[in-house]
């Protein structure tokens, strides 16, 4: 009784907005359309499933993450990403009901597919299937989450979900890659232009690996001292890579956040670096170029580039959509740039940014234990802020 007192003070703690692209429900706010500022949801799910401990936004869908294990999905269920047993869209969040039974630890959202993981080790995914990017050993698309039998013997730790691939982290630190693979997003000695069962990725056997991440046909992974490794499409130009390249062995990060043509870097000490990020204007200054530090192991790699206008500002977190960038500052500013023509920037507009904008939200209620995350799909934004309770106070009332 008083944890599920616990769970709703929790709900009742955190505020939900989002913004950008919405023709397809992504943005929960109940309309079809898109939305240039952000807006302020009002999800009465929450009541009764607990606070939002993390959301996964894909193409045009969204997966909440309950803090009891519990997930919902909204947007664009065409090709049944959304897990509801059927290829219909949803307006609002939905339980995916098929999960109810189980408590689902991570989430991740791709294009057009999904992934759950369990507390137990399963990992279920549903939605299109046509590049085998679910890992079921087929090409067909499912409208409800399934077991992934290949890893029945397995722990699975996480999932991550790009356009056409699926990314898994094993307990044991093992990385496996499936869907396509025609720029070398799963790692293998060989290119391969799909698959449909997983495939080991190779080069990170010895290395012990705490985090994955997935987006266009970018793979990317995060060892325990820091050292981040990608694969895949090649950034601003460089080669695929067919095989994990560590990118700066001096560099420790402690996140990464991948886009179609660009991703981002949060390093230990707080700083934003970024890869590739040449397209609508977007996510660096052509012009400014000279003024951006260049960092780079060898010319064969991609460049690391200090985002411009982020001169020592502190950060601690990051969010990368298709063309677009989010991010939060350790004084709880939401700062923005990139590609804007839905209104995923949350400026009141659809013009691009070189340079990271601040994006105001309303109420802007200034709460020092409030903390701020960002999360960005390919074309829209949410931004989740939790105040911290007190488990002491939530007893006496």
């Amino acid at each position: 009784m008083e944890e599920a007192k616990r769970d709703e003070e929790e709900s009742k703690q955190q505020q939900i907005w989002s913004w950008g692209a919405g023709t397809e429900g992504q943005l929960g706010t109940g309309k079809l359309e898109d939305e240039y500022l952000p807006q302020l949801l009002h999800l009465p799910f929450l009541l009764s499933a607990g606070s939002i401990s993390t959301l996964a936004c894909g193409g045009a869908h969204a997966i909440a993450l309950t803090s009891v294990g519990k997930v919902f999905t909204w947007g664009r269920g065409t090709t049944g990403q959304l897990g509801h047993g059927e290829m219909l869209n949803s307006l609002h969040p939905k339980p995916v009901s098929s999960l109810q039974s189980y408590v689902i630890t991570h989430v991740s959202a791709g294009w057009s597919h999904s992934g759950f993981v369990s507390d137990t080790g399963l990992l279920f995914t549903c939605g299109d299937g046509s590049f085998g990017q679910l890992g079921l050993g087929d090409y067909r698309s499912q409208s409800t989450p399934v077991k992934v039998d290949y890893f029945a013997n397995n722990f699975v730790n996480q999932i991550a979900c790009g356009m056409r691939h699926s990314l898994v982290l094993l307990k044991g630190n093992q990385v496996y890659g499936f869907g396509s693979g025609k720029r070398g997003q799963l790692g293998c000695r060989d290119k391969i232009k799909s698959v449909n069962l997983p495939q080991v990725t190779c080069g990170l056997e010895d290395v012990q690996i705490v985090s994955i991440s997935a987006n266009g046909d970018h793979s990317a992974a995060i060892s325990a001292d820091g050292h981040l490794y990608t694969w895949g499409r090649g950034f601003a130009g460089a080669a695929d890579a067919n095989l994990p390249q560590l990118s700066l062995s001096s560099l420790r990060c402690t996140n990464a956040a991948l886009g179609w043509n660009h991703g981002l870097l949060l390093t230990g000490d707080e700083e934003v670096l970024m890869l590739g990020g040449n397209y609508h204007g977007g996510l660096c200054d052509l012009e400014k170029t000279s003024a951006v530090k260049h960092r780079s192991a060898d010319s064969s790699r991609a460049t690391l580039n200090e985002v411009i206008g982020l001169d020592g500002v502190k950060v601690v977190k990051i969010a990368a959509g298709a063309e677009h960038s989010a991010l939060v500052t350790v004084d709880g500013a939401i700062k923005t740039w990139g590609w804007g023509e839905h209104g995923q920037l949350g400026l009141g507009n659809t013009i691009d940014q070189t340079i990271p904008q601040t994006v105001s939200l309303s109420p802007d209620i200034q709460n020092k234990e409030a903390s701020l995350t960002v999360y960005c799909g390919s074309g829209f934004t949410f931004a989740i802020r939790s105040l911290s309770v007190n488990p002491d106070n939530i007893a006496r009332n």
